[in-house]
């Protein structure tokens, strides 16, 4: 069966063709870009560190950095799929993003908040100074001789880290200030900044009955996606919602789409071009 051979999906289409919309896009978008999603079919089990772990003990910190430079040298040359590439041709009032792997941002979207921010990104928690995880990349390669080759093999998880136990010989590198790294991302424990959630709820609340707001692969599990769905729903905007699997917001959508996420945007790139 075709994409347009489901009446729900035409159906669908016609209604965000026609509407101003905001866009909230989760890991089900980044799949076809072989990073792997949360809790979609065959998706990895996961037990993601916490903020409260990784603050708690230099050990927690040199365990999290030590998975995370494996799974960098994946997700850092991960390219944006024919979705990124759709969503930024549509160029919504609003683009945001629960996907931590910037792959957006390099398909060239312009108006977008990364709610999670970017694991391209490193904080240091003490002195707040921003810096490339690229340079740290090779800083941890220069003080781990080896150890993407002994280690290469394991599997990625979703968060852009891996599934590795053995990690106590692994060096990281502090801030020049003597404070600790971390990816400049809201890890769980940790609040969206408050700006960033300001933005969107005057996005969705701008849309009205007039736009729509479309979910792109987003199982809308956890309350930072879930609570702009809501916001929509209470103002009256039609909801769309394109994932594979339940989600949390299916009962709040006009329409609930079992479809893939490139091939749903790049039909409505093209019908809103």
């Amino acid at each position: 069966m075709t994409l347009l051979a489901d009446r729900s999906v035409e159906e669908a289409l016609d209604l965000l063709a026609t509407r101003p919309l905001v866009v909230l896009t989760g890991a089900g978008l980044s799949t076809d870009s072989g990073i792997p999603d949360y809790r979609g079919p065959g998706s990895p089990a996961r037990a993601p560190m916490t903020y409260q772990e990784f603050v708690a003990t230099p050990q927690a910190q040199q365990r999290y950095w030590a998975r995370s430079h494996l799974g960098w040298q994946r997700m850092g040359r991960a390219l944006p799929n024919d979705g990124h590439r759709a969503l930024a041709a549509l160029d919504p009032g609003l683009l945001i993003t629960q996907n931590v792997d910037g792959l957006h941002e390099a398909a060239g979207s312009r108006r977008l908040v990364a709610l999670h921010g970017r694991v391209a990104d490193v904080v240091c928690l003490s002195c707040r100074t921003t810096s490339s995880r690229a340079a740290l990349a090779s800083e941890l390669d220069a003080l781990n001789p080896g150890w993407l080759a002994r280690h290469g093999w394991v599997e990625s998880r979703p968060d852009g880290d891996v599934d590795l136990d053995d990690t106590d010989d692994f060096v990281v590198p502090r801030c020049p200030c003597g404070g600790p790294l971390k990816p400049d991302v809201v890890f769980f424990g940790e609040n969206v900044p408050a700006d960033r959630v300001a933005r969107c709820y005057a996005a969705v609340e701008a849309l009205g009955t007039d736009g729509a707001l479309l979910v792109a692969g987003s199982s809308l599990t956890v309350m930072s996606g879930l609570r702009f769905v809501k916001r929509a729903a209470s103002g009256g905007t039609p909801i769309v919602i394109v994932n594979r699997g339940l989600t949390r917001g299916d009962q709040l959508a006009a329409y609930k789409l079992e479809v893939g996420c490139s091939e749903f945007l790049g039909e409505l790139a093209a019908r809103a071009a």
